[in-house]
């Protein structure tokens, strides 16, 4: 990668930067412009940080008409620009360029509507992916498109990459999440695409614009779909011998018609780094293991888990341990964890610590307002103890790691992680 160059600058822009930041300024005034090379370096890569380039200037509007023009402005000028939401994608989409205006629209950040008969959530698209979910998340809705930084990313930015998640198996890419836009082109012109309904007529120009990198425009404006949480999520860990057994198990389960909330598989090496670090309790003899969710009403997932358990087993698993339903599936994931990012899948619906009462602290100053809120527990910690308890969380408010009340076992202690009454916790099951 280190081979590959930036493109080549354009001289006549460099030689009017002076002229240009002054311009920027007049449109977006008060601190709504950064050209200090030392104040630009928190925007030269986004995610891809092998490449690292300062832009000509960064500008932060707050208006769609301030959006509106510097676009404009830039067109009449032949002036590059990058837009650029929170910075966490990895496939390059926001790296700003030696000769091009970065425009940044963390300053989005609102939400404007929230439609709970329509199910519908209009939002800025500085508004994190995680944000609409925490918005509505107390009338027992969510949204599904879920990527591992989903704690950061905008939903600006997953409409310009159509950003899926694990979720996404089951649930859609944001394409199929996305209801309406508004956006403004890059001559200026404002425009909005779709709507708070199903489908609109004509060509799928909502489509075109989802994943577009924001090449066609700048969205300004999302409408999205939300969803009720599901009643019951539960997930299998299955073990396999072989990778080649544990993707015909994935290929099976869906050539029998089941769709799960999500399937992620994790190879030798990613089990062992995933364990060396925060000691899941993985097992360590296997060559792949597969993380199956289901999630639906408790009779269905059942079901759906007894055949799961089918075709593994018919496809060579050792080993096949399965959670136990804890009530409504909470979708919070963890930030992505540094040793594999795979690990982040196994806790993703059923597994959190808002739900583990053996894990709550102490100390007030972790919770909220309301006596049954629960703490903030940072992650590798929090993987920790959900899976087995041997460390205690770490409580962000004293950086201390706070006492909890004993836990109990479930199954044999060789076998089986520690939970409380409240918690939910593996069972173990060996294939014969």
């Amino acid at each position: 990668m280190s081979g590959l160059a930036m493109p080549k600058p354009d001289a006549e822009t460099l030689r009017r930067r002076s002229e240009i930041v002054a311009d920027m300024r007049i449109i977006v005034p008060g601190e709504g412009v950064v050209d200090a090379a030392n104040e630009m370096r928190a925007f030269e890569s986004d995610g891809l940080t092998a490449y690292r380039q300062l832009p000509l200037v960064v500008v932060l509007p707050e208006t769609v008409a301030q959006v509106s023009r510097v676009l404009r402005y830039c067109n009449d000028r032949n002036i590059r620009v990058v837009p650029r939401g929170s910075g966490t994608s990895l496939s390059g989409g926001a790296l700003p360029l030696e000769d091009a205006v970065l425009l940044v629209m963390s300053r989005f950040n609102r939400i404007l509507e929230i439609d709970f008969p329509n199910r519908i959530v209009v939002a800025q698209p500085g508004v994190t992916n995680l944000g609409i979910t925490s918005a509505v998340e107390q009338e027992g809705f969510y949204y599904a498109p879920d990527p591992s930084s989903q704690i950061a990313c905008s939903i600006g930015g997953n409409v310009a990459e159509n950003s899926g998640g694990v979720h996404c198996l089951k649930y859609g890419l944001t394409a199929n999440n996305v209801l309406g836009i508004e956006m403004v082109l890059m001559n200026g012109e404002v425009v909005r695409l779709g709507g708070g309904h199903l489908d609109a007529e004509g060509y799928d120009l909502l489509g075109v614009m989802t994943g577009s990198e924001g090449l066609l425009g700048v969205v300004t404006e999302v409408t999205v779909r939300i969803l009720k949480k599901p009643e019951t999520a539960r997930a299998l860990l299955i073990g396999f011998p072989t990778s080649e057994q544990g993707g015909q198990c994935v290929a099976d389960i869906i050539g029998a018609g089941i769709i799960p909330g999500g399937m992620e598989m994790m190879d030798r090496p990613a089990i062992h780094a995933a364990e060396d670090f925060v000691h899941a309790g993985y097992p360590l003899d296997v060559e792949a293991l597969l993380i199956v969710e289901l999630d639906g009403p408790g009779v269905e997932v059942d079901h759906l888990i007894t055949a799961v358990e089918a075709i593994a087993i018919a496809n060579g698993s050792t080993t096949c341990r399965i959670s136990q339903s804890f009530g409504p599936a909470a979708r919070r994931p963890f930030p992505p964890l540094a040793a594999s990012r795979q690990i982040t899948t196994v806790w993703t619906a059923p597994f959190r610590a808002r739900n583990c009462r053996a894990c709550w602290p102490a100390c007030a100053s972790c919770r909220k307002n309301t006596a049954s809120a629960s703490p903030t527990f940072s992650t590798p910690a929090t993987a920790i103890c959900i899976r087995s308890f041997s460390t205690m969380p770490t409580c962000r408010a004293n950086s201390t790691r706070p006492k909890a009340s004993a836990p109990t076992f479930c199954g044999s202690a060789s076998r089986s992680v520690a939970c409380s009454p409240a918690s939910m916790a593996w069972g173990s099951r060996s294939a014969t």
